[in-house]
């Protein structure tokens, strides 16, 4: 007869571990692939959180495969046909030098995904090690580590990385790290939390962290693209279009409109997908 409890390892003489039963085992596996499959359940009926993971998957297939989808180059320009409105050549019309717009907008999507995710990667990479050693170690390193983090939050965020950008210059890089040195304390805190109290309710505040970082991450590259400290000319990004057709905006609305409304909608997708993981992983909201 199959074993039907599990055994401790203070029943063993000397305090060894055993090996869970293979009926327990099988268990807990048909447990977990049961709970995965009901949180992607979960998932696909949240119409918003599908909506806006098939718009995330959209724009990163048009940012990886950009250099197919656009009808010209991002730099082609044409003089005789300068801020043009929308047109069946120029779809979403031309800008001040006559390049197209369309072209340079899915060329912009690249910026922003890469900014959007790539930015991500850094955060996790200094905000859960901090976060992992301030909650396990505790004491004064707890102390230390977390008085860092309330320095930090001290600084308004987009007035601290337009600071960092101003030391190292213009560039996709230079977001990478300005976001990345920024971007961090609130994930380290939620992991610090996490560490300490191992509660449920925890884990899924930062895993909605998580998905709000990334359209944060988004905002801010637009944000410093606008004013002139972002991604170097004549690279595309929809921050740095609205920057410059904002002067326009009153006889060339194209400019700004197509633009603004990518921010918006990429923005938009990412918090519906995040709360929609959120939601499916959440067992208080079921």
């Amino acid at each position: 007869m199959a074993l039907s409890t599990r055994v401790s390892a203070t029943d063993v003489p000397g305090g060894g571990a055993v090996a869970l039963p293979a009926g327990l085992a099988r268990t807990e596996a048909v447990r977990s692939s049961s709970l995965a499959r009901d949180a992607l359940r979960r998932l696909l009926r949240n119409r918003l959180a599908v909506a806006g993971g098939l718009v995330v998957a959209l724009l990163c297939l048009i940012a990886l495969f950009a250099d197919v989808l656009a009808p010209l180059p991002y730099t082609k320009t044409n003089f005789s046909r300068l801020n043009e409105a929308p047109s069946r050549d120029y779809p979403l019309g031309t800008d001040h030098v006559g390049r197209d717009l369309l072209s340079r907008m899915i060329y912009g999507a690249r910026v922003s995904m890469l900014v959007g995710l790539g930015a991500q990667v850094i955060v996790i990479l200094i905000g859960v090690p901090v976060g992992a050693l301030s909650g396990y170690l505790g004491g004064r390193a707890d102390l230390v580590l977390m008085r860092a983090v309330d320095v930090m939050y001290a600084f308004p965020n987009l007035l601290f990385v337009i600071l960092v950008m101003s030391m190292l210059g213009a560039g996709l890089t230079n977001i990478f790290i300005a976001i990345g040195l920024t971007g961090w304390v609130g994930i380290a805190r939620q992991t610090r939390a996490q560490v300490l109290s191992l509660k449920e309710k925890e884990f899924v505040e930062g895993a909605r962290s998580l998905g709000a970082g990334v359209p944060q991450a988004i905002f801010t590259e637009a944000a410093l693209s606008f004013i002139g400290v972002g991604i170097n000319p004549p690279t595309p990004s929809w921050g740095q279009m609205v920057g410059e057709g904002q002067q326009y905006l009153r006889t060339y609305w194209h400019l700004c409109v197509f633009p603004s409304i990518a921010i918006a909608v990429t923005m938009l997708s990412f918090t519906f997908l995040g709360d929609g993981v959120r939601d499916a992983l959440d067992p208080k909201l079921n």
